[in-house]
């Protein structure tokens, strides 16, 4: 069995779900793909998943209404363990990431982190991801009955459903007792498409010149075109932009149908986060400028100039 847990937020499954489903179909290990739903309230979720895998475990229960690492990590490694599963998948997020290594040493299992890729080689597990500041990618295989593998968010394209829903099945959880309390959340407040949903993101690095040239042209021709925005480290360290829209080894990886980088280099780290996408348009008055050699479209011109151009043709 593969077994993958399932992100989700406000009552929708999350793109990088989706991702898990399309690496599991594609590691070549034979077994059922199975969906653990774990959370308060989420019939809808398992209803959507049911469409994307073959078999779909719930764990409804009130106890799971916050998320706790201690209780997802007990949760999944008693899944993992009775469902005899011999891949557990977890998404790189910030919480998968927290208690993907606590699963792995409940599973006294091997954990291979934030992969990129992933191949059944015989009795073992095959991956690659980045290191050394995403300059080299990593070749690691791992031989164990059973393997934890969190993903890395916006590599691998989300999967297609299904025409009929799998079938689904409640199960009973021994949680240990919760010793942590939320007490508060503050959550972001944005009229915008987030980035890892996207299809279109228009993102700014230094050469927009100020964080008032980045709200007048990535801002504006990101409203025009219903798009998501982001930013490279430099401008998020200089405090012009949240971490939230953060494209780059150390932020966000997306894979949108389009990506538009105005002012951008093209520094590794960045390209690291978007090379991906299906197509990029750069705009940037350096013609030497790294990101113009992964660029479908390139513009080399004045940032000032050319984005209020295009803007103005947009509200044409």
């Amino acid at each position: 069995m593969i077994l993958l847990v399932v992100e989700h937020a406000n009552g929708k499954v999350s793109k990088s779900t989706y991702e898990m489903v399309t690496i599991a179909r594609e590691s070549g290990r034979e077994g059922p793909v199975t969906a653990l739903v774990l959370g308060s309230a989420v019939a809808a979720v398992a209803a959507e998943i049911a469409l994307a895998v073959d078999q779909v475990l719930v764990a409804d229960l009130p106890a799971l209404a916050q998320y706790d690492a201690e209780l997802w990590a007990a949760a999944v490694a008693q899944i993992a363990t009775e469902g005899e599963a011999n891949v557990v998948l977890i998404g790189g997020s910030r919480s998968g990431r927290e208690y993907s290594p606590r699963v792995a040493i409940k599973l006294n299992a091997p954990l291979l982190e934030d992969v990129i890729s992933l191949k059944a080689n015989g009795n073992s597990f095959v991956a690659q991801h980045y290191t050394y500041l995403a300059r080299v990618t990593e070749t690691v295989e791992a031989a164990a009955p059973v393997v934890v593998v969190s993903v890395k968010p916006g590599v691998f394209a989300k999967a297609a459903p299904r025409s009929t829903a799998a079938e689904q099945f409640d199960v009973d959880l021994n949680l240990p007792v919760r010793r942590m309390q939320v007490t508060g959340k503050t959550a972001e407040k944005s009229s915008r498409i987030s980035l890892s949903e996207a299809e279109i993101v228009v993102s700014g690095g230094r050469g927009v010149g100020s964080a008032e040239g980045f709200t007048q042209y990535v801002e504006g021709l990101a409203d025009r075109l219903g798009a998501a925005v982001g930013a490279t480290r430099a401008i998020v360290d200089a405090g012009w932009r949240p971490y939230s829209e953060q494209v780059g080894q150390t932020g966000k990886t997306v894979q949108p149908k389009v990506y538009i980088a105005i002012g951008i280099s093209g520094a590794v780290q960045h390209l690291s986060g978007m090379n991906k996408s299906k197509v990029i348009v750069a705009i940037n008055r350096d013609a030497e400028a790294p990101i113009f050699k992964i660029a479908d479209y390139g513009i080399v011109g004045d940032v000032n100039q050319l984005v209020p151009a295009i803007i103005e043709e947009l509200k044409k």
